[in-house]
């Protein structure tokens, strides 16, 4: 089957609460797919805006790439439109209950599952560390990752809140990301797209010391 899929940026803003802490932000929400179908990853904040961008096609899924609030806010409205099932690793049902405590996921994401969309998949790399849950996005046929919280330009997503851990997020970054192809696109919740290769080199410092 030939690849067809593309993928499509929006960014929505809104706020993240954790902790008795909030804060405004700006999400990427990415939509991988062709014409016809599409998946989406991080319903953050607008799920309009989300629709709008969607165009008609056929909404297969709604990834979370983890349960924090700003990344799964717009997730049961967007499903409500389209009946597409939200998926989330079961790890971060906690998180998930503090936003929608009376809705639950529809279905789970596993390490190593396939998501198929367009000709292309996605392979769910689990990456515990900025929450329990946490998962990265691998399109090989596409030659990028979706990363969420996980990685960033300029290093890793943030460990200091509850459900996170900086020794376990190191630990995912060094055994499961930085093991893709160093061409490899980062595409990531928040902020500007990187490359594996480029992000490498500092996390490969930060893993040698140990913190």
């Amino acid at each position: 089957m030939s690849v067809r899929a593309r993928i499509d940026h929006l960014v929505t803003s809104g706020t993240f609460a954790l902790d008795g802490g909030t804060w405004d932000v700006d999400n990427n929400v990415w939509i991988v797919g062709d014409d016809e179908e599409a998946v989406v990853i991080d319903a953050a904040h607008d799920a309009d805006a989300i629709l709008a961008a969607l165009g008609g096609r056929t909404l297969r899924a709604i990834v979370c790439t983890h349960a924090h609030n700003d990344h799964i806010d717009a997730a049961p409205a967007l499903a409500d439109a389209t009946g597409a099932p939200v998926l989330l690793h079961p790890d971060d049902l906690p998180l998930w209950k503090q936003t929608h405590p009376d809705r639950l996921p529809d279905g789970d994401l596993t390490d190593g599952q396939r998501l198929p969309v367009a000709g292309a998949a996605l392979e769910v790399i689990h990456t515990p560390g900025h929450a329990p849950g946490a998962v990265c996005l691998y399109a090989p046929s596409l030659g990028t990752v979706f990363t969420g919280d996980t990685l960033f330009a300029g290093g890793p997503g943030a460990t200091g809140r509850s459900f996170s851990d900086f020794p376990t997020i190191i630990d995912s970054l060094r055994e499961r990301v930085l093991t893709l192809p160093p061409d490899t696109v980062v595409r990531t919740g928040h902020g500007d797209t990187t490359t594996i290769g480029a992000e490498a080199p500092a996390l490969g410092e930060w893993v040698a010391r140990g913190h």
